[in-house]
């Protein structure tokens, strides 16, 4: 029992280390994992055997995997991307199984070797991948799209690979029978348990969930989960394939998303260590013997992805530039190949020397991704001319879209809120333009009427030829932290002066943010508990002139640009013309105004019953700045008052008395 209880000690410090190391990185987790196995695995302080038992407690990882992803297989998605997912991503599964065949043969390994390791070496990372494309906002891109097609078919892939892989453990005369019977058999199964269960677990789902107990729920997710894994595996399959079947019948459920929030920290959990025991295997003494075959693998293992993806993409998509983009992005290995690779070990098609060359080749690819990802878009600029074109073209319509609007303001993101913005803009009689990267939404927009263009806001060139800077504002309407510092970068370079508006779901990165140059961070929480309380204190009997005037107060404390409006507003602002209502205006300090090198207080710029609201300099915020502040060049002021005093306020700063 000690000797147990050390080993998951162990076990669970090492893991909480790397993977928080790999979160200050920003790697996948899954590498992190991966650098575990390795570090604590018999081939390197050998603090874990690779024992039987650790092995099978490691395929419930994979059996939670595969049950994530039958969770979110969709006949609705699949028909929406069919040309890509069955088109593109069949094309690339087939075409890299049959070139690593021949690869294979050409060092004289047995096809059926050389079929196992092609299915292995098919799989790109949906980990990476996803999470890159989600932190560069690139999703919803061509060859964002390009890249979810063709992973969703190497997870549907997987399925037949399971069966296929361990019945090419069985003698050549035997194989064909082998495989037939197999395949019959899967089709028995899936036929029983797809058209027969999808009734009655539907059935059984109602009535385990009128019982209203969570913890009778998560025990039935569990049942359904290993139960039919464990059916799968008597009838001689795997038990990754009942475990896909489970989420295939439960996605047509309405318990769909409750199930995959229930199930989510087993499936965490156990895959970090299913990707423990990958790293376990991994021999670093014959990785150091074989490092020139291990690194002509790694180049070959990206090198044939990328061409195959590449050329693939070109026939099927027509755009050289896409194509390039979607081949770098799925040149690397993946985790279901690791699933793959542990079934052709076991069912000992690989040898020792192979397994840890493909196994190392692997690691290091996934490692290699990332980077890759990240600088795609230039390596596909300097081999493709057509990506230049495209982007040039691009660049262009927004320029003719943006070239007539002067003091506009600029949208990053026509959302639900952009779109809400944008409305406001146009009764107020503001001219925008807007920025979005959902192409269908963008052609919904342009068909209506509205000022919205193809474009990522987090470009400088996309920026500029929206016009930055003849801009009024700019506002990030997306939910987004690092798209959003990537504007406010190229805002603080080209045009310092220009008041941005960043929105976040809470106020997490409030900080950040502002230090970024954001001149406003709102907060979905916090404007959202506002409105909570103003309609719980009018419930209350409270009466509505309080109840405003708390809201006043709120925001003023919030929003540093309301509280001088705030305190100068009259209570009755109804009557006082539109003429005569105070309003913010920013004015950047140039060399050779008069105001630069003297005092805030010098300027007197009360007398015009103006108010210093607050100072940018260089991005450090000064709120109520007091009147011996030296002002400098490049200072920006924001400045509350009526139009005309704003005027004269602004030409005492330039030019003096």
């Amino acid at each position: 029992m000690d000797s147990a209880l050390s080993l998951v000690l162990i076990l669970l410090a090492t893991a909480v280390l790397v993977v928080v190391l790999c979160r200050i990185l920003h790697l996948p987790v899954m590498l992190g994992y991966l650098a575990v196995g390795i570090l604590i695995g018999p081939h390197a302080l050998a603090w874990i055997p690779d024992a039987p038992g650790t092995r099978h407690l490691a395929e419930f990882g994979v059996v939670f995997l595969m049950f994530s992803i039958g969770l979110e297989f969709s006949l609705t998605r699949l028909r929406a991307m069919k040309r890509t997912v069955f088109g593109l991503g069949g094309a690339q599964v087939v075409v890299t199984i049959l070139l690593v065949m021949a690869v294979a043969a050409l060092f004289g390994l047995d096809w059926r070797t050389g079929l196992a390791l092609g299915g292995v070496l098919a799989m790109s990372s949906t980990a990476i991948v996803s999470k890159m494309l989600v932190e560069r906002a690139e999703l919803n891109l061509p060859y964002g799209q390009q890249m979810m097609g063709v992973l969703l078919f190497q997870d549907l892939a997987v399925v037949p690979l399971l069966i296929i892989i361990p019945a090419l453990a069985s003698s050549a005369s035997a194989l064909s029978s082998t495989l037939a019977y197999a395949t019959l058999k899967a089709i028995l199964v899936l036929f029983l348990l797809l058209f027969v269960g999808q009734h009655i677990m539907r059935r059984w789902f109602h009535v385990v969930a009128q019982q209203k107990s969570s913890e009778l729920f998560m025990l039935n997710v569990l049942l359904i989960t290993l139960g039919l894994a464990y059916f799968t595996e008597m009838a001689g399959l795997s038990l990754a394939l009942g475990a896909f079947v489970a989420g295939m019948l439960i996605s047509e459920t309405e318990y769909r998303y409750q199930v995959e929030e229930d199930i989510k920290p087993f499936r965490d959990v156990l895959l970090g260590l299913f990707f423990v025991t990958i790293g376990m295997k991994l021999n670093l003494g014959a990785v150091v013997a074989d490092f020139g075959w291990i690194l002509l693998a790694l180049l070959g293992l990206i090198l044939l992805k990328a061409i195959v993806v590449a050329l693939l993409a070109r026939v099927f998509e027509g755009d050289w530039g896409v194509a390039l983009r979607s081949a770098i992005g799925l040149a690397q290995a993946g985790e279901f190949g690791f699933v793959l690779l542990t079934l052709a070990d076991g069912a000992q098609l690989l040898g020792g020397e192979a397994m840890q060359i493909t196994l190392a080749a692997m690691l290091l690819s996934m490692l290699a991704a990332p980077f890759l990802i990240q600088h795609g878009e230039a390596i596909a600029r300097r081999f493709s001319a057509a990506e230049w074109t495209s982007r040039a073209m691009q660049l262009h319509q927004i320029a003719i879209r943006s070239m007539s609007s002067s003091g506009h303001v600029i949208l990053c993101g026509y959302g639900r809120s952009g779109q809400s913005l944008g409305r406001f803009l146009e009764e107020e009689g503001l001219s925008f333009i807007a920025l979005d990267l959902d192409s269908r939404r963008v052609r919904e927009a342009a068909a209506a009427g509205e000022s919205v263009v193809y474009g990522d806001a987090a470009k400088h060139e996309v920026l500029q030829a929206a016009g930055l800077m003849r801009a009024r504002t700019l506002v990030i309407t997306y939910d987004d932290k690092h798209s959003a510092l990537k504007i406010l970068h190229h805002v603080k370079q080209t045009r310092p002066d220009l008041p941005v508006i960043v929105r976040t779901a809470d106020d997490t990165n409030l900080e950040l943010l502002k230090e970024a140059g954001a001149a406003e961070v709102v907060a979905e929480v916090l404007e959202g508990s506002v409105m909570l309380a103003s309609q719980a204190l009018l419930m209350s009997g409270v009466p509505l002139n309080r109840v405003i005037r708390r809201i006043q107060e709120s925001r003023a404390r919030r929003y540093s640009v309301f509280s001088g409006y705030f305190r100068t507003a009259a209570d009755d602002v109804g009557e006082i013309t539109e003429s005569l209502m105070p309003r913010f205006q920013s004015v950047m300090l140039r060399e050779g105004d008069y105001a630069v090198g003297r005092t805030l207080g010098e300027m007197e710029l009360d007398a015009l019953a103006v108010e210093v609201n607050s100072v940018r300099r260089r991005n450090v915020r000064g709120h109520q700045p007091a009147g011996d502040m030296l002002l400098q060049a490049e200072d920006v002021l924001v400045l509350l008052g009526q139009p005309v005093m704003l005027a004269t306020a602004e030409k005492r700063l330039r030019e003096g008395e």
